[in-house]
């Protein structure tokens, strides 16, 4: 994130520094890029760069020849189907993501039905995981209705802040 150390001429305060960083969490919370605030003779903009994820495919080894045979025309070679992109669901409007660190729990204890799978319609407000952070498990809850398109982690996997956990459409 990014933010100017001078507005209008005047130095940053301390209070202005604790604005800051209000505004960056608005922004984290949100998922907005950029947010714009004026007191006064103060105006600030906080923004953060957007990464951008690049995905290379590897083509299989018989795809890759060296010499092609000269005895069949290059239209009689055998197409091999072109490998399909991956999506990247962290952008989706749908995307769970991880409010904390911890650990993902499907179900709410070993052995149980998981409270969803793909496929799944859920109402808002229903619990999708469980995250154990610090001996304590933390419901996760559906902010919309829709339909369970993808789970993104593992029952039991180790997850990061902010990770997507699952997309709900």
């Amino acid at each position: 994130m990014t933010a100017g150390t001078k507005s209008g001429g005047r130095a940053l305060g301390k209070g202005d520094l604790a604005l800051i960083r209000e505004l960056a969490d608005i922004l984290r919370d949100t998922d907005l890029s950029e947010i714009e605030v004026e007191r006064g003779d103060l105006k600030l903009r906080v923004s953060r760069q957007m990464a951008t994820q690049m995905i290379q495919a590897a083509l299989p080894a018989a795809a890759i020849s060296p010499v092609e045979s000269k005895s069949a025309p290059a239209s009689m070679a055998p197409e091999t189907p072109a490998p399909e992109a991956a999506v990247d669901f962290s952008v989706h409007p749908g995307a769970i993501h991880a409010p904390m660190v911890g650990t993902a729990y499907f179900a709410p204890e070993p052995g149980a039905t998981p409270f969803i799978k793909v496929g799944d319609t859920v109402n808002e407000g229903d619990t999708l995981l469980l995250i154990e952070a610090m001996k304590t498990f933390n419901p996760i809850l559906a902010p919309q209705s829709g339909k369970v398109i993808e789970i993104l982690v593992d029952d039991g996997a180790p997850i990061e802040f902010d990770e997507t956990l699952l997309v709900i459409g």
